[in-house]
C-alpha cells in the first residue's frame, strides 16, 4: 500500500493479513492518493487469472453507482492488451438509461430521486419500457444485494400506493375501481435502487438480502413524496405508467384462467399431469429430477434409458414460445408451457411456491446442434424471466450428450466436442482404423448409449445454470431474445472470433 499525503510516499507491505514491512518513507511527491498493488496468492484462491469481463463489469457497476467516479481499466499482460474508462456524470440514472438501451422505453423522461434520511442517502431511478418483465436492481453501498429487502420492500409498496393514488386523483381510474397490483404497475419496469448506509445488517443465505428494519419506511416515504410531485409535473408519464398497468391487469385476468389449468389439484391425481410426462415414482422431491428433452423421438429414447424410480421425462414438440417478447396470458397459451409449469407443481409469478416443487433437478436435455442451442436459450429465457429463484437455488441444469462416438477393437469413446474428439484420436488413432459417428441429434442414440452417457448420475456430465452478474444477464437475454435486431448483431459482431464449434 503506498499513500501519497504531505509531501511524501508512505509505504507499508502485508502477506496473509500479516505486516512484513513496516510503514516507511520512500521518497518525496507533490501528489496525493492511494496506490494499492497486490497479487491473489495461490495457496488460498483456487483460480488466480484475472478475467478482464468480469472485472469491466463490476467496475462499470461500481461507476454507474457513483456518480461522477472515474475508473481506468489497463489490461497489459502479453496478449490482452485492453484498456476500458468509466465515468458517468449521470449515476443511476444513466444507469437505467443504459440497461434499457436494448429496449423500448415507453416515455422519454427517467424518474430520479435523491435524499437523506436519518443519516441514510437514498437513490432511486426507473423508467417503463414496452417488455414485460420487471428487472429491479437494488444496491446497499454499491454491494448488490441480489435477494433484495427492506430497501426493495418500500420502494415496491411506494410505487404501489403512489401510482394509484396518482391514477384515481386524475381519473384515470374511478375512485370506485380496484386498484392495480404491484405487479401489474411494475410490468415492464427497469430500476435501481441504492442506498448509503453506515451500518447496513445483511441477511440471507449468500448475505445479500439488506435487514435493517428501518430502512423500508425510510424508502417508502422519500419514494411516495419525490414519485407523486415528478408525476404530477410530468402528467404524460403518469398517464402511459396507468394505461399500460391497466393493460396488464386486463392480460393477468386473462392469465388466471389459464392458469387455472397448469394447477395440480393434489398429488393423488396423476390424471392432471401432462399427458407426455412419464413421472417417476419416487415421492420425495429432492431425490427426483425431470429431463426437459426436446421431440418425441428423443423422448422416446430417454423414457426407455431413465431410472424409473428417480427420473421423470416431458418430451416438448418443437421450439418453445420466446416469452421475451409475449405477455403472461399468451404465455400460459402455450401447451408446452403449461406442461412444464404443470409438471413442476410450483405455481408460477405470484403463486409460485419453491416448497412444492416436484423435482430438484430439472435439467434441459436437447440435441448438440444449433437447433438444440436455440431450444436451450428458449427454455434459459423462461427459467430467467419467469421461474428465476430455480436458478438461484441451483435447481436447473443443462444435460451434456456428446457430439461423437468413436468405436476401436470393440470399445466405445464418446467426445462431447471438437477438441475433446482430437485428443481421443491422438490417444488411439496412432495404432489402427477406427469407426468415427458424428450424433445428429438424441434420437440417434440407443437408450443404453443415452444412459450410460446423458443420463445415469454415476457417469454423466451435468451443467449447473447460474447467475454469476444479474444486470449481464438480463442484457444478454434482452439483446438475444428481445424484438431489437441491432443488439443481436452487435452481439455476434463481437463474439465471432470466439466461436469454437459452429453448426451452419
Amino acid at each position: 500500500v503506498q499513500i501519497n499525503s504531505e509531501g511524501k510516499i508512505h509505504e507499508q507491505k502485508f502477506e496473509r493479513g500479516n505486516v512484513t514491512q513496516n510503514l516507511t518513507i520512500i521518497g518525496n511527491t507533490t501528489t496525493t492518493g492511494t496506490f494499492i498493488h497486490f497479487k491473489p496468492d495461490a495457496e488460498i484462491f483456487e483460480i488466480t487469472i484475472y478475467e478482464f469481463n468480469v472485472l469491466q463489469q463490476r467496475l462499470q457497476e461500481i461507476a454507474f453507482l457513483t456518480k461522477g467516479l472515474k475508473i481506468n481499466l489497463n489490461d497489459k499482460r502479453d496478449g490482452h492488451k485492453k484498456h476500458k474508462t468509466f465515468c458517468y456524470e449521470g449515476g443511476i440514472k444513466e444507469f437505467t438509461t443504459h440497461l434499457n438501451r436494448h429496449k423500448t422505453p415507453i416515455y422519454p423522461e427517467v424518474f430520479y430521486c435523491q435524499e437523506e434520511k436519518n443519516d441514510i442517502i437514498v437513490e432511486v431511478a426507473f423508467q417503463h419500457n414496452d417488455t414485460y418483465v420487471e428487472n429491479i436492481f437494488t444496491f446497499v453501498n454499491n454491494i448488490n444485494t441480489t435477494e433484495g429487502g427492506t430497501h426493495l420492500a418500500g420502494f415496491k409498496s411506494a410505487l404501489t400506493k403512489t401510482i394509484n393514488d396518482y391514477a384515481k386523483k386524475v381519473g384515470l381510474i374511478k375512485e370506485n375501481d380496484k386498484n392495480l397490483s404491484g405487479e401489474d404497475i411494475r410490468e415492464g419496469i427497469t430500476a435501481i435502487v441504492s442506498l448509503r448506509v453506515s451500518e447496513p445488517q445483511f441477511e440471507g443465505q449468500t448475505k445479500t438480502k439488506l435487514g435493517n428494519a428501518e430502512v423500508r419506511g425510510i424508502v417508502d416515504s422519500v419514494v411516495d413524496e419525490k414519485l407523486m410531485i415528478f408525476l404530477e409535473q410530468n402528467p404524460q408519464v403518469g398517464k402511459m405508467i396507468v394505461q399500460k398497468g391497466i393493460m396488464a391487469s386486463r392480460a393477468r385476468d386473462a392469465a388466471r384462467k389459464a392458469r387455472d389449468l397448469t394447477r395440480r389439484k393434489s398429488a393423488l391425481e396423476i390424471s392432471s399431469l401432462p399427458g407426455k410426462l412419464a413421472d417417476c415414482s419416487e415421492k420425495d422431491a429432492s431425490k427426483c429430477e425431470i429431463y426437459l428433452v426436446e421431440g418425441d423421438s428423443a423422448g422416446g429414447s430417454a423414457k426407455s434409458a431413465r431410472s424409473r424410480q428417480t427420473q421423470a421425462i416431458l418430451p416438448l414438440r418443437g421450439k418453445i414460445l420466446n416469452v421475451e417478447k409475449a405477455r403472461l396470458d399468451r404465455m400460459l397459451g402455450s401447451e408446452e408451457i403449461r406442461n412444464m409449469i404443470t409438471a413442476f407443481g410450483a405455481g408460477i409469478t405470484e403463486e409460485f411456491d419453491l416448497k412444492k416443487l416436484r423435482y430438484h433437478k430439472i435439467i434441459i436435455m436437447t440435441d448438440a446442434d444449433v437447433d438444440g442451442a436455440h431450444i436451450r436459450t428458449l427454455l434459459l429465457t423462461f427459467f430467467y424471466r419467469y421461474y428465476k429463484d430455480l436458478i438461484l437455488q441451483g435447481h436447473i441444469y443443462i444435460a451434456q450428450p456428446p457430439l461423437y462416438l468413436v468405436e476401436k477393437n470393440k470399445k466405445k469413446y464418446y467426445a462431447y466436442d471438437d477438441k475433446e474428439l482430437n485428443s481421443l484420436l491422438e490417444d488411439i488413432g496412432k495404432s489402427g482404423g477406427y469407426r468415427l459417428q458424428r450424433y445428429k441429434g438424441l434420437g440417434e442414440m440407443n437408450p443404453d448409449q443415452l444412459w450410460e452417457t446423458t443420463m445415469n448420475p454415476e457417469t454423466r456430465t451435468l451443467v449447473k445454470v447460474k447467475i454469476e452478474d444479474a444486470v449481464e444477464a438480463d442484457t444478454i437475454f434482452t439483446a438475444l431474445m428481445g424484438d431489437k435486431v441491432e443488439p443481436r448483431r452487435e452481439f455476434i459482431k463481437e463474439y465471432s472470433k470466439s466461436v469454437v464449434n459452429l453448426d451452419i
